[in-house]
């Protein structure tokens, strides 16, 4: 942390308790059987990373979804598999957020998309006062900057509305790959592997 003055960190795996397996297995119960061809940590394609970046629209994704599945289901039905995934923001990790804004600039980049963005604010205004972004400096989305991670796009956007030094900055996420694209735009990063949480960082 030696000459780290700003943070920048993922939300799904790393502030937020997520399991893609849940949409996954529910989907795969609506007889998608191949969901996963579709959507992998760190590797959404097609209409799922066009969603994600906010070119389509939530009604042509669930059209796209629904063009997969083998029978009629509703809107509703597959909107409850597709936020399955998103689980509960553990205290621990509030309370850090917290305590690290008093020493840090503090910020947030999510790959994410409108669907999951209404449904974890439900929750954590359900759990916790106030609103999720008011831990942050800024909080940034991907649907709603117009671009996903690991593309270096997105970080360089944050860097130069920031005011940032990228060698100043440290980028926190659990997925390889959208850490090697912080540190192509010039940032300091971590990686969370599976079983390692922001409250393992020795900050």
């Amino acid at each position: 942390m030696d000459n780290v003055k700003n943070i920048i960190f993922d939300l799904g795996g790393v502030i937020m308790e997520i399991d893609i397996n849940h949409t996954l297995n529910a989907f795969s119960e609506m007889g998608l059987k191949n969901i996963r061809e579709h959507f992998r940590h760190g590797f959404a394609a097609s209409f799922f990373s066009d969603h994600e970046a906010g070119r389509i629209s939530d009604e042509n994704f669930l059209k796209e979804i629904k063009k997969l599945l083998p029978g009629e289901v509703s809107d509703e039905a597959v909107i409850d598999a597709w936020n399955a995934l998103v689980l509960y923001f553990p205290p621990e990790r509030i309370a850090l957020l917290k305590a690290l804004r008093k020493k840090y600039r503090v910020f947030l980049f999510s790959n994410t998309n409108a669907i999951h963005h209404q449904k974890f604010n439900e929750i954590y205004r359900e759990t916790f006062s106030g609103e999720l972004e008011s831990l942050f400096e800024k909080a940034y989305f991907s649907h709603v900057l117009g671009h996903r991670k690991p593309e270096t796009t997105g970080f360089e956007l944050i860097i130069q509305e920031n005011g940032l030094n990228p060698e100043e900055t440290l980028f926190v996420d659990d997925a390889l790959i959208n850490v090697e694209g912080a540190t192509k735009a010039g940032l300091r990063a971590i990686y969370l592997p599976p079983g390692f949480y922001i409250t393992d960082i020795r900050w």
